[in-house]
């Protein structure tokens, strides 16, 4: 426990606050440039923004709820999940796509290039904006992979042990010649999780990280992001605050970094934000006690607007990770796990589906949040600051 009291010191001194106010005005600092150890925000305790709500046009606010939401889906075309048509009519913001389901091991999304190229093609049809998303890191996280058609590539940790300008470009080039292909318009990437632990199952054992050092995962993921960025394609830089320490996989467990987390995992996030590299931040399912004594960073006010947004200055759009992972929703269920995330700031819900199957989530998720705003736990104004920010995401059409 000696650096959650080292921590928590930096905490109270305010010295990390400071550090990191200044490290983010503007994008003079760049990547290049190293912010000290201690950038670490101050927590407050999260409060809801409870607001009695005033009358409003109860479809249009639906459309606008329905727009923060992102989903996954069984089907290889979009006629085999009736639902989704529906949902994509009704304002969604975007589908996820797999190439395995998880609980069947079938083919879910991606069977070949033909295929899933004809799959987004009706999916953009039905909405020209639709956020069309994967993951697609390299390695052993790839949907698009040999196994149905597409090139082998290589893993973070790969390039990061290369550590070379040229070899990042051509590696990332040929991610985004794979994405572009089939129509993707963001990719849950680069991990710009520090290595600190390489037996870490969510990220080190899978080659998930570019480096333990933040000069190497910087470098490389700046490169990775200009090569995704010149071909029209958004990507969002995760998972923060850090995800390289823990012992778990959040997805099955909650992953407790209390002890091991260090403030330096801020790092690659920060200097990311500051040289304006990041088109958005995913937020992990995280327990840091040295952050928020209580919550997840997810769901974590202290994190998402304390320190992501008041120190660390981000702007952009706030990602979430799955929202039916076992991490938070074994502990506060699903439409409690909504709440807390927007009341958090959380923009951008993203339900894999994957954990459970669900063609109900959008309705049920809409309704939901409607009636946080009708009950005045969220106001009609926090809804319509994260469709702004989430409008950034979006293909121009």
């Amino acid at each position: 426990m000696d650096n959650l009291r080292l921590t928590r010191r930096l905490l109270l001194s305010g010295i990390g606050s400071t550090a990191v106010a200044a490290g983010t005005a503007g994008c003079e600092s760049g990547p290049g440039r190293r912010p000290p150890p201690e950038a670490v925000a101050t927590p407050r305790s999260p409060t809801p923004h409870r607001t009695a709500p005033g009358r409003t046009d109860e479809a249009s606010l639906r459309r606008r709820i329905a727009s923060l939401l992102v989903v996954g889906f069984r089907g290889e075309q979009l006629r085999q999940a009736p639902w989704v048509s529906t949902a994509i009519r009704d304002g969604l913001g975007g589908v996820i796509l797999f190439d395995r389901d998880l609980s069947t091991d079938a083919v879910r999304n991606i069977r070949s290039r033909q295929q899933v190229t004809a799959l987004v093609k009706s999916l953009r049809q039905a909405s020209p904006r639709l956020i069309v998303s994967i993951d697609q890191e390299g390695g052993r996280v790839a949907r698009l992979n040999p196994g149905n058609g597409f090139p082998a590539t290589r893993s973070e940790a790969e390039i990061g042990a290369a550590n070379s300008t040229s070899t990042t470009r051509s590696w990332a080039q040929g991610l985004v010649q794979e994405l572009t292909s089939v129509g993707v318009t963001l990719n849950y990437a680069p991990v710009v999780d520090l290595n600190v632990n390489p037996n870490n199952p969510a990220v080190g054992r899978l080659g998930r990280s570019f480096s333990a050092n933040a000069e190497v995962v910087v470098k490389n993921a700046t490169e990775e992001i200009q090569v995704h960025r010149a071909a029209g394609i958004k990507t969002s830089l995760k998972h923060f605050p850090g995800l390289g320490s823990a012992t778990a996989n959040t997805d099955f467990a909650v992953a407790d970094v209390s002890d091991s987390w260090r403030p330096t995992e801020l790092e690659p996030f920060q200097r990311l934000i500051s040289a304006g590299a990041a088109d958005s931040v995913l937020v992990g399912h995280v327990l840091n006690r040295q952050l928020d004594p209580d919550r997840p960073a997810s769901l974590s006010r202290a994190v998402v607007t304390d320190l992501l947004r008041g120190r660390l200055g981000f702007k952009g759009p706030v990602v979430s990770d799955d929202m039916q992972a076992v991490a938070i929703t074994s502990r506060f269920g699903r439409d409690e796990a909504v709440a807390l995330a927007l009341a958090a700031g959380v923009d951008l819900l993203v339900f894999g589906n994957q954990q459970v199957y669900d063609p109900n989530i959008v309705t049920e998720t809409v309704s939901g949040v409607l009636n946080l705003v009708r009950s005045g736990r969220l106001t009609e104004a926090r809804i319509d600051e994260s469709v702004a920010r989430v409008d950034a995401l979006r293909p121009k059409g």
